[in-house]
C-alpha cells in the first residue's frame, strides 16, 4: 500500500516538530550549539589526563554557586513564527522547491543562532547540487557562530569539492591552529586524504604547505608537517619534492616517525636517498615505532633483501619480544633460508603470542601462515605425521585450499601421487583464478615427482587454450628443460619475453641455460644483465651472473658476485656454484665448508649433488 500525500506531510511535520523542540532546548545557549558531524573528521578527545576512578573533579566556584541556586526557567528564542518558518522550510524543500526551503531554514538558523539549522541549510543546498549556496550557508554559520570549528570544517570541505583550493589557505590555517598537539596526527591524515582528491594536486600541495608554514618551522611539529606536505607532493607525482620534504622533516624533528614513514614509501633502486632517511631514524631512535621497522622489513623482502630484512626483525624481536608479528615474519624468512630450527622456534613463539592479538582476522591469517610453514618444516625432516598435525590445526574455510595443497604434497612425498592429485582436483574452483591455482598445484606435484612428461602434456594442453598466459609459458619452458628439449625451452622463453618484456625470470632462465651449457656466453651475459637491471637485489639472478662470469673465465669477478649472493641468500644451489668457483680457484677448504653448509640445508638439491659427483668430492 502506498501512503497518502497527507501521511507524508504529517510525518514531515512530526519530524520537524521534534527538530524544533531540540532547537528550543538548546537555543538558550547559542554560544555553544550542538555541532553536526564534522566533514573534516574531528580527532578523538584527548585522554592524556583522565580522572582517577572514584574521584570527581572539584567544581569551580561559579559552578558551585550555580548549583546551589534554584534553576530559573529561561525564555525560549523559538517563537511560533520561527517554528512555522522551520516547518515550512522543510516541507518546501521536500516538496520540490529546495531554493525556497533553503532560504527559510537559513533565515531561521541566523535568527536562532543554531548550528544544526545551519547544517540543515548546507544539506538542502548540497542535495539540490548548489555548491555556492552550501558555501554561503557555511560562511553564514561562521559569521553567526565564529567559534564553531564544525562550520569551518564544512567550509573547507565545500571549497575543496568546488575546486577552490586557493581559497582554503586561511580556514585551513585556522583549523590547524585550533587543533591540539595530541590531535594533530589525525588531522594531518585527514588533510592528506581530502586534499589528495583535488584535481590540481600540485596546487593542493602548495596550499597545504602555505597553511602549515608556522608548523614547518617548529621543531615540535616540523616532522609531521613536512611529512604531510611530502605526501601531497608524492600524490602530485613530485617524488624529488617529497624526498626533500622527508629530509627536511627529519632534520627539524629527528625523533618523529613521520618523515621516515614517508621515505619508506619511496625506497626504490631509482631513489637511493630515500632509504638512508629510514635507516638513520631506526638507528638513532630506540623508541621508533615497531610498525615502522616491520614495514621496512617488508619492503626489504619485496626487494629480495632477505638478509637485511631478517636483521631488522632480529633487532625488533630482541628489543620487543612481546610483539607477535615480527616473530611470524622472522620465522618465515628463516624457513625460506632453510634455518629450520630457528624458524620453528620463532613460529612457535608467534603462536604463543598470537593468542593475545585483538584483531581476530589478523590472528587467524597469521596462525594459518605459521601452521603452513611449520608443516613444511616437518615435511623437510620427513616427519609426515607432525606435518599433518600442523595442517589439522587450520580451521578456516578460506585457507582450505592452501592446507589441502600442502596435504597433497605430503601424500606425494610418501609415494601416493594418485591420491595427491585427486585431493587437489577435489578443491573448489569458484572462479578462474582458483581453477588456475588448482591446475598449477597439480602440475607442481608431477614436477616434484619428476614426472616431467605428464607435467609437460598438461601444460601444453592448457597453453593451447591460453597461449598468452605468461605463467603457463614459463612453467612449460622449465619442464621442457627437464626433458632436455632445449630448443623448445628457448622458443618458449623468447615467447615469454615478447609477452612480458619486463619479466626478469625469462631473461635469467634463458641466460643461465646458455651459461650452464657453455654456449653463446656473451649472449648469456647480456640476457642475465638485463635480468639484473629488472631485479637488482635478486640473489638467484646474481648467482646466474656469477656463473656466466665463471664460464667466461672471469674467476675473481665470479667469486665476488657469488659470495655476495650466497651471503644474501645461503641457498644450496648458490652454494654449489660458489663452492665450485672456490674449488677451481684453489680455495678447496673453503669450498668444502660451503658445500657442507649447503648439504645441511638441502642434501637432495640436484645442482649440489651433480656438482659434488662431477668434482668427485665427498664433504
Amino acid at each position: 500500500m502506498i501512503p497518502s500525500l497527507r501521511r507524508h506531510r504529517l510525518a514531515a511535520a512530526a519530524s520537524l516538530a521534534l527538530l524544533a523542540c531540540a532547537v528550543q532546548a538548546q537555543s538558550s545557549d547559542p554560544a555553544a550549539p550542538q555541532s553536526p558531524a564534522p566533514v573534516i573528521e574531528r580527532p578523538a578527545p584527548s585522554r592524556t589526563s583522565p580522572a582517577r576512578p572514584g574521584t570527581r573533579p572539584s567544581p569551580s566556584p561559579t559552578a558551585a554557586k550555580a548549583a546551589a541556586e534554584p534553576a530559573v526557567a529561561q525564555p525560549s528564542a523559538l517563537t511560533a513564527e520561527l517554528f512555522y518558518e522551520i516547518l515550512m522550510g522543510e516541507m518546501t524543500a521536500r516538496g520540490g522547491d529546495p531554493g525556497s526551503g533553503y532560504a527559510l531554514v537559513l533565515d531561521a538558523a541566523r535568527r536562532l543562532r543554531d548550528g544544526r539549522l545551519f547544517q540543515r541549510a548546507v544539506e538542502i543546498a548540497l542535495q539540490s547540487r548548489s555548491g555556492d549556496a552550501a558555501l554561503a550557508a557555511a560562511r553564514a554559520w561562521q559569521e553567526t557562530l565564529p567559534n564553531s570549528r564544525d562550520a569551518r570544517r564544512i567550509e573547507l570541505q565545500i571549497l575543496i569539492a568546488l575546486n577552490r583550493i586557493g581559497d582554503t589557505v586561511e580556514p585551513l590555517r585556522a583549523e590547524i591552529a585550533a587543533t591540539s598537539q595530541v590531535e594533530r596526527p589525525l588531522l594531518m591524515a585527514v588533510i592528506v586524504r581530502n586534499y589528495g582528491r583535488a584535481p590540481d594536486k600540485k596546487l593542493a600541495a602548495s596550499v597545504v604547505e602555505q597553511a602549515l608554514a608556522d608548523d614547518l618551522k617548529n621543531p615540535a611539529t616540523g616532522g609531521l608537517a613536512w611529512a604531510t606536505v611530502g605526501r601531497l607532493r608524492l600524490n602530485a607525482g613530485d617524488t624529488s619534492g617529497a624526498l626533500d620534504a622527508a629530509f627536511k622533516g627529519q632534520q627539524i624533528d629527528p625523533a618523529s616517525d613521520a618523515p621516515a614513514a614517508l621515505a619508506l614509501e619511496m625506497i626504490d633502486p631509482g631513489q637511493p636517498l630515500a632509504e638512508p632517511i629510514v635507516t638513520r631514524h631506526l638507528a638513532g631512535n630506540p623508541k621508533a615505532s615497531p610498525d615502522l621497522r616491520v614495514a621496512y622489513a617488508r619492503v626489504l623482502v619485496e626487494n629480495r633483501r632477505y638478509t637485511d630484512a631478517a636483521a631488522q626483525l632480529q633487532a625488533l624481536t630482541t628489543a620487543r619480544p612481546e610483539l607477535a608479528e615480527p616473530w611470524l615474519l622472522l620465522g618465515s624468512l628463516q624457513a625460506q633460508a632453510r634455518q629450520d630450527a630457528a624458524a620453528e622456534t620463532s613460529l612457535k613463539r608467534y603462536i604463543d603470542l598470537a593468542a593475545n592479538q585483538k584483531d581476530a582476522d589478523d590472528r587467524q591469517r597469521g596462525t594459518t601462515q605459521a601452521y603452513l610453514v611449520l608443516s613444511q618444516l616437518a615435511e623437510r625432516r620427513k616427519d609426515f605425521t607432525a606435518a599433518e598435525r600442523w595442517l589439522a590445526r587450520i580451521d578456516s574455510t578460506e585457507d582450505l585450499a592452501a592446507a589441502q595443497t600442502r596435504r597433497a604434497g605430503l601424500l606425494a612425498r610418501q609415494g601416493k601421487l594418485p591420491q595427491a592429485r585427486e585431493l587437489v582436483r577435489s578443491l573448489p574452483e569458484r572462479n578462474a583464478e582458483e581453477k588456475k591455482r588448482k591446475f598449477l598445484a597439480e602440475v607442481q606435484l608431477l614436477r616434484d615427482a619428476k614426472q616431467y612428461q605428464a607435467a609437460y602434456d598438461m601444460l601444453a594442453q592448457a597453453a593451447a587454450a591460453a597461449p598468452d598466459d605468461s605463467d603457463l609459458v614459463y612453467d612449460q619452458a622449465m619442464v621442457a628443460e627437464k626433458l632436455n628439449r632445449l630448443d623448445e625451452m628457448e622458443r618458449l622463453l623468447r615467447r615469454l619475453i615478447e609477452l612480458k618484456p619486463d619479466n626478469q625470470n625469462a631473461y635469467n632462465a634463458l641466460g643461465y641455460s646458455f651459461a650452464d651449457r657453455k654456449i653463446r656466453l656473451d649472449e648469456a651475459r647480456t640476457l642475465i644483465q638485463k635480468a639484473v637491471q629488472l631485479a637488482p637485489e635478486d640473489p638467484f639472478i646474481a648467482d646466474s651472473l656469477g656463473w656466466v662470469e665463471f664460464r667466461l673465465g672471469n674467476t675473481n669477478e665470479a667469486l665476488r658476485i657469488l659470495e655476495a649472493a650466497y651471503k644474501s641468500r645461503p641457498d644450496p644451489e648458490i652454494g654449489a656454484h660458489f663452492g665450485e668457483v672456490l674449488w677451481t680457484a684453489g680455495q678447496k677448504e673453503r669450498a668444502v665448508t660451503i658445500w657442507k653448509e649447503a648439504l645441511l640445508s638441502d642434501a637432495e638439491n640436484e645442482t649440489l649433488q651433480e656438482t659434488l659427483k662431477r668434482l668427485r668430492v665427498k664433504p
